[in-house]
């Protein structure tokens, strides 16, 4: 078969794990639909707030990732106009793949240069024209879409939404005329052989994956601890990047009840974190928003009830036993459903973390969402 070819632009892929959701969305794409298409990958060679290079791996040259994909790691003080049009011109795709909205070399220049080729371009919006992407820098944010929609750059390009809300967004601030096509992110495959004990430990284990960060809500998860009476653990693992904002994180930490634990463990490798998560009982992620939330839905899949926001996708968990989904402006949302988590029976438990594997189950085996992803491309290449 002709596979059709695909050449993806984005700041951060694997080895990379630091920049969370998206470089898991690609995985986690590229995986599902290597069967039907040919990825070509162009990315930085470094991760997330990092400027040393990635190891083992040779920068500027086109270098097989696996089978079915290649990526080109351009060094920073490379990164320029001419070298990216060389390099998208040095391979036949058939399609453009852009990641996100504000990055200057890997969403804006690409759209630019990519539109001189004639070939179909889908910029994958990422929830960065959902209301909470404009807590942070939201005033230059909203001066590139002015110029954006008073300069046409997105004319002749079509949108990807992961989701009916977002798609909403992304027409108020592009342009209710703009193309924009829904597909789900796809989820990490199931490995059925991982899942957490049917039995709550004792203390009762709860665990954060994400950034140490505002947006990711860690300082408002700690302070919801503050009148939680029963005994738990909380493991945060993600990076820092914000020192202030993690020295305020200790505070809290040390003001914190003799029966409340808390202890930082560091960077969790992306591909490490369903394994870690058997470790324990309850997955915690009070962020102000998620477009998706890959680290969610893993937790699910290992049999962990979660306590997350009010902001994501995952709606209506109680009635399902999957967890809570609170508004975190109140305080006392947070350390009710703490409370709640830890108080129940092991019996009940046992039920509620059987239905989170099972919903989880459902839906990362579902084909619908690989169909509307193949979809996606698809019905681009055809217009």
């Amino acid at each position: 078969m002709n596979k059709k070819k695909i050449v993806i632009t984005i700041d951060w892929f694997l080895p990379g794990t630091l920049s969370g959701g998206p470089v898991r969305s690609y995985a986690n794409l590229i995986a599902h639909l290597k069967d039907d298409f040919e990825f070509y990958i162009i990315t930085r060679n470094t991760d997330f707030g990092s400027d040393e290079s990635y190891a083992n791996i040779e920068p500027n040259t086109w270098i097989a990732f696996n089978a079915y994909t290649k990526v080109y790691y351009i060094v920073a003080s490379d990164l320029n106009s001419a070298h990216l049009k060389d390099v998208m011109n040095s391979i036949p795709f058939d399609l453009a793949f852009v990641n996100g909205i504000y990055s200057w070399y890997f969403s804006i220049l690409p759209v630019y240069l990519l539109k001189k080729t004639q070939k179909p371009i889908i910029v994958s919006a990422r929830g960065m024209l959902n209301p909470q992407a404009f807590s942070v820098k939201g005033r230059k944010k909203k001066i590139y879409l002015t110029l954006a929609r008073l300069f046409k750059i997105y004319s002749g390009v079509s949108f990807h939404a992961t989701n009916a809300d977002e798609a909403t967004c992304i027409k108020n601030e592009i342009g209710q005329s703009a193309v924009v096509r829904i597909a789900p992110n796809l989820p990490r495959k199931l490995d059925k052989q991982l899942k957490t004990s049917s039995q709550k430990a004792q203390p009762v284990k709860f665990v954060n994956v994400a950034r140490i960060s505002i947006e990711k809500g860690t300082l408002k998860t700690l302070e919801g601890l503050q009148g939680v009476t029963q005994p738990l653990l909380l493991d945060l693992y993600g990076p820092i990047y914000d020192k202030a904002y993690w020295n305020k994180c200790e505070e809290v930490i040390s003001k914190l009840p003799k029966h409340i634990k808390v202890a930082y463990k560091g960077v969790l490798e992306s591909e490490d974190v369903p394994a870690t998560l058997t470790h324990y009982d309850f997955f915690v992620l009070l962020s102000e928003g998620e477009n998706f939330g890959h680290a969610i839905l893993e937790a699910l899949s290992v049999g962990l009830p979660v306590i997350i926001s009010n902001r994501t996708p995952w709606k209506d968990l109680e009635p399902n036993r999957l967890g809570w989904d609170i508004n975190t402006a109140h305080k006392e949302n947070i350390e009710e459903a703490f409370s709640r988590a830890a108080e129940l029976s092991d019996a009940d438990y046992s039920k509620w973390s059987q239905a989170a594997y099972t919903y989880a189950k459902a839906f990362i085996e579902n084909p619908e969402w690989v169909k509307q992803n193949k979809a996606l491309f698809l019905n681009v290449l055809k217009t």
